[in-house]
């Protein structure tokens, strides 16, 4: 069973036991999440449903694996002539965790 839901202003397709990184979420590591925002479920076997917007009753359970930084993303900018240059560093923060279930 899969199910598409949606924290920190982007939607993803999570399966029971996928482990992934999402936009940073308060916690420690290996507390427990609870997703209510769930757009859509389906699955093998069974019919998908689609919520409107959610669908009611809905939830995917996961785990807070870690809490880190991603890798720094270089901005380098300049003109060309006028020995005009700018560069700046960003690390955007994360939350990796571990779906361990999805409810209908």
């Amino acid at each position: 069973m899969y199910a598409v839901i949606e924290t920190g202003g982007k939607q993803y397709r999570v399966n029971s036991g996928d482990k992934f990184r999402i936009e940073k979420l308060s916690g420690e590591t290996s507390t427990e999440i609870v997703f209510d925002k769930v757009l859509a479920l389906g699955g093998e076997g069974t019919e998908t449903k689609f919520g409107n917007p959610y669908i009611s009753g809905a939830r995917v359970t996961a785990e807070i694996v870690k809490q880190g930084r991603a890798d720094k993303v270089l901005v380098f900018k300049y003109k060309s002539k006028k020995n005009i240059r700018k560069m700046r560093g960003h690390r955007q923060y994360f939350t990796e965790v571990v779906i361990r279930s999805i409810e209908a």
